[in-house]
C-alpha cells in the first residue's frame, strides 16, 4: 500500500481537476488506475500533463463565460508571448481614452485643438507647431499663423474637418475660431462619436486578438490540442475583459456629456 500511495503524493494538484471544467473529479478512479498500474507514467498522456500544467488558477466565472482560466505566461512563451498581446490590447484602451480626451470634450480649453493635424506641403504636422494658440475667452479661441503663414489656409481647414463643430474664421495671420455654445443636440452628437471611436477601437483589438490566434496555430504540429484551446481561450478572455473595458469607458463618457 505504500508504494501506491507515494505515487499519489507526487501527483500535481492539477492534475486533480479537468483542464476547464469547473467540478472536481473524484479521485478514485486515478487511484484506482495507480492502485492497479503501478505509478504516474502508466496514468496520464504526457501531453496531457502538459496542457493541464498551464492553468495555475480556475475560478467559476459569472455568466455565461463558463470557467477561466489564467495561464502561466512563461510556460507558454515559447508559442506566443501572452504578456506582449496584454500590452497591445492595453495600448488599444489607452488610445480610446485618449480619443475620448481630445475629441469628446465640452470645456473650452487652450489644449482643445491640440491633438488637430495639419496637412501640409512638407508634411503633416500638429496645430500647436504651426500657430500659436490662445484663448481670449470661453466662446473664442485664437491660432497665431505668423510664424508659418503660408500654413495658414490648411490649418483653416483642418480646425473645419476637426469633428468638433468649429467654424474658423481667417482674420490677416489671425484664426479667430469661435466656440459654439453646448447644446443639447451637441452633447448627443459627441455621444455618437464616442460610440465611433469605441467602433474603432473594437476593431483594432480584434485585430490584435486574430494576429495573437494566427500565431498560436501555427505551433499545432509541436503542441498538444489541448494547450493551444487554452491558449486560444486566455486570449479570447482577454479580449473580452478588454471589450468591457473599453464598454465602461464610454458608459462614463457618454454620462457625463449627457449629464
Amino acid at each position: 500500500m505504500a508504494g501506491p500511495l507515494r505515487c499519489l503524493w507526487q501527483l500535481p494538484p492539477l492534475l486533480r481537476y479537468s483542464t476547464l471544467g469547473t467540478a472536481k473529479p473524484s479521485l478514485q478512479a486515478p487511484l484506482r488506475g495507480l492502485l492497479l498500474h503501478g505509478c504516474l507514467d502508466n496514468w496520464a498522456h504526457p501531453q496531457m500533463v502538459q496542457a493541464r500544467h498551464l492553468a495555475t488558477k480556475k475560478a467559476k466565472a459569472k455568466g455565461k463565460g463558463g470557467a477561466r482560466v489564467n495561464i502561466n505566461t512563461s510556460l507558454v512563451e515559447e508559442i506566443i508571448g501572452l504578456d506582449e498581446v496584454n500590452e497591445k490590447m492595453r495600448s488599444v484602451v489607452k488610445t480610446l481614452q485618449e480619443d475620448f480626451n481630445k475629441n469628446l470634450s465640452i470645456r473650452t480649453s487652450l489644449g482643445a485643438l491640440d491633438h488637430i493635424t495639419v496637412a501640409t506641403k512638407d508634411g503633416k504636422f500638429p496645430l500647436s507647431q504651426l500657430g500659436q494658440i490662445s484663448l481670449k475667452s470661453p466662446q473664442l479661441i485664437l491660432v497665431n499663423m505668423s510664424s508659418f503663414p503660408e500654413s495658414a489656409a490648411a490649418a483653416i481647414k483642418a480646425i473645419r474637418e476637426s469633428g468638433m463643430n468649429l467654424n474658423p474664421e481667417a482674420d490677416g495671420l489671425i484664426i479667430r475660431v469661435p466656440v459654439p455654445m453646448v447644446t443639447r443636440e451637441h452633447r448627443e452628437n459627441l455621444v455618437t462619436v464616442g460610440k465611433q471611436l469605441t467602433n474603432r477601437a473594437k476593431e483594432s483589438l480584434r485585430r490584435v486578438r486574430a494576429e495573437a490566434i494566427s500565431q498560436t496555430r501555427k505551433a499545432k504540429s509541436s503542441t498538444s490540442e489541448d494547450t493551444i484551446r487554452l491558449i486560444e481561450k486566455q486570449i479570447q478572455q482577454m479580449a473580452e475583459d478588454t471589450v468591457a473595458e473599453m464598454e465602461k469607458l464610454l458608459a462614463a463618457k457618454t454620462k457625463e456629456l449627457l449629464g
